[in-house]
């Protein structure tokens, strides 16, 4: 008891803004620290299973985490890849042993299993990846400046076009949201992300990471990737005034050649908004809590249990090394 009692008190720290950040995979949880990433999952004999993974630096934080504009472009790079790669992985672990001998190969995929293997997967993988960025290039940068341009009197104004376009951009993000949440499989991947904010409060109190201390925490967080999007939406609408075109091509062409310069301020934003509490942090943070409120739901016991796993390997040995 006593030695269980130490294990726990070594998982904590003094309350502090935590650089730790994590993601919601399908039963499951995904954290990365200063050094280490893990992710843990539920699997569908009640079990947790973990996986941990060094992060690039070998111990050390490399400057491109560290210089601005610089860092929010990597950070938002390996939180694509690497959220995707997890995201796969916790899909694939709900698979039972009964499940994969009642699915049949055809022979064509026995040939491609033979000669490829994991290869292939991962070619699927980026496969899906890539189709997933170009949808999201189509619904928040080209289908916002192509309704606009349809509405003759929102293009006479370059300012007056751009927030349109943002207002557009926005709605349809929100709408997204809103809608997938309707699935049952997404609610519970809400869930999951309700019970990651809720450990990473929990941690950021200097609370010992039970079920308890962490049901008691708010499911709402500054840092959320959900808050970083609308950053980006919001950010974007500046960025975009600069443009003095209005033609759809040109306007387009821009929001894509400026993005990073979007990424990064919107990552320095929230980095602000995560690390303060003063007046302009706090406006900052509003509209993305908000939202918070359709991506995360509360989490029941068993997904907190998963999310304590998942943070734990992250938390590093030296307490400056976490702080944001």
């Amino acid at each position: 008891m006593e030695e269980k009692q130490q294990q726990q008190e070594a998982c904590t720290m003094a309350a502090h803004r935590s650089k730790i950040g994590g993601q919601a995979l399908i039963e499951g949880v995904m954290m990365k620290g200063a050094f280490k990433g893990a992710m843990a999952c539920r699997l569908p004999d009640g079990t947790i299973d973990v996986e941990t993974w060094d992060l690039k630096g070998g111990g050390k934080i490399p400057w491109y985490r560290k210089v601005p504009f610089a860092r929010g472009i990597y950070g938002f790079i390996s939180s694509m890849t690497d959220g995707y790669r997890c995201l796969m992985k916790s899909a694939e672990k709900q698979m039972t042993d009964e499940d994969e001998d009642e699915e049949e190969l055809s022979k064509f995929e026995i040939w491609l299993n033979d000669k490829f293997g994991e290869k292939i997967v991962n070619a699927i993988m980026m496969v899906g990846m890539v189709f997933g960025v170009v949808l999201a290039v189509a619904l928040f940068f080209f289908l916002p400046k192509f309704f606009v341009r349809l509405i003759p009197f929102l293009t006479v104004n370059r300012i007056v076009q751009s927030f349109a376009e943002g207002i557009v951009k926005i709605i349809v993000f929100v709408a997204y949201m809103a809608f997938t949440g309707l699935s049952k499989d997404v609610r519970r991947t809400y869930m999951y992300h309700g019970a990651e904010h809720k450990t990473i409060a929990c941690f950021e109190a200097g609370l010992p990471l039970t079920v308890e201390n962490v049901k008691k925490q708010t499911r709402l967080h500054p840092r959320c990737g959900t808050s970083f999007i609308f950053l980006v939406l919001f950010i974007s609408i500046l960025v975009m005034c600069l443009i003095p075109f209005t033609e759809t091509l040109p306007r387009f062409a821009c929001s894509i050649g400026l993005l990073p310069i979007t990424v990064g301020l919107s990552y320095e934003c929230i980095r602000f908004a995560g690390r303060s509490n003063n007046i302009i942090s706090k406006i900052l943070s509003f509209p993305g809590l908000q939202l918070q409120r359709i991506t995360t739901r509360e989490p029941d016991d068993k997904q907190i249990e998963v999310a304590i796993e998942a943070l734990k390997p992250c938390i590093p040995e030296k307490a400056e090394d976490d702080e944001w």
